[in-house]
């Protein structure tokens, strides 16, 4: 894919998901106080294609709005502000790695924004690949890959960005898009070189881990508010960090994880 051919087009962050959202890139005057209170962010990396210069895909980005928008209510009033990131192109692109190129953009923008503070990166399928793959921001402070896209029979994706970092993987057992025996291996290399690695499976379920999507939402905010806001994780989180591998990196996600917490709602 020549450089050259490809369309003229920048990323960009959506509306902040929290009361009283205001468009991106502007913050009101009236406003300004309420962005001052901001501790910590989280970017949700939407999924993709492997190859195409398409504008990003409506329905993906619409996928990650229920899991932005409960994060936003687990952290209600402390201050977590949450992007839904809106790639310039639809596909990964080889070795251009479109999507990694535009989170790492949107960890600056929040910066920029936000100031100094803590950010998470969470995407699902392509997206997945794209937080794990940006996680060596300086800002960067946790990874959650849901289901990450690793493309078999390629070199293997670095991992030694995610040193420093905390990093979450989920994956279904039964995903016939992305192979969650891919996921695991990329994990087993990450936590060879940070131990605080974690992979959750989810039993029998497929690549939207439709019939689990509580628990996994659950666990998420579990760890995004433990990660960015110090919280106490989960103890089933806290042993899978500290697990040795294979046992912290296939921990069972359990069936109604989250409700006895109140992450459920």
């Amino acid at each position: 894919m020549a450089s050259q051919a490809l369309p003229v087009r920048g990323a960009r962050l959506g509306r902040q998901l929290t009361s009283g959202p205001v468009p991106a890139g502007f913050v009101p005057a009236a406003r300004r106080e309420s962005y001052d209170t901001v501790r910590a962010a989280v970017l949700l990396l939407p999924g993709g294609d492997a190859l195409s210069t398409r504008r990003r895909s409506p329905l993906a980005v619409a996928a990650m709005l229920p899991l932005g928008r409960r994060l936003v209510r687990a952290g209600r009033g402390e201050g977590i502000a949450a992007h839904v990131v809106h790639y310039r192109f639809r596909g990964w692109n080889g070795g251009h790695a479109h999507p990694a190129q535009d989170a790492s953009w949107a960890v600056d923008e929040v910066v920029r924004r936000y100031g100094d503070i803590p950010v998470c990166l969470v995407g699902m399928d392509m997206g997945g690949r794209a937080a794990l793959r940006a996680a060596g921001h300086a800002a960067v402070s946790s990874v959650v890959a849901i289901a990450p896209w690793l493309p078999a029979g390629t070199e293997p994706d670095p991992v030694r960005q995610l040193i420093g970092r905390q990093a979450l993987i989920v994956h279904g057992t039964n995903d016939r898009d992305t192979d969650p025996e891919l996921s695991y291996r990329l994990a087993e290399r990450a936590k060879k070189v940070n131990r605080d690695v974690c992979r959750f499976e989810v039993h029998t379920d497929g690549h939207d881990l439709q019939d689990h999507r509580s628990e996994v939402a659950a666990l998420t905010a579990d760890f995004v508010l433990g990660t960015l806001l110090g919280r106490a994780l989960a103890r089933p989180v806290a042993d899978a960090l500290a697990a040795p591998p294979p046992l912290g990196l296939r921990m069972p996600l359990a069936v109604g994880f989250g409700r006895t917490s109140g992450l459920h709602h």
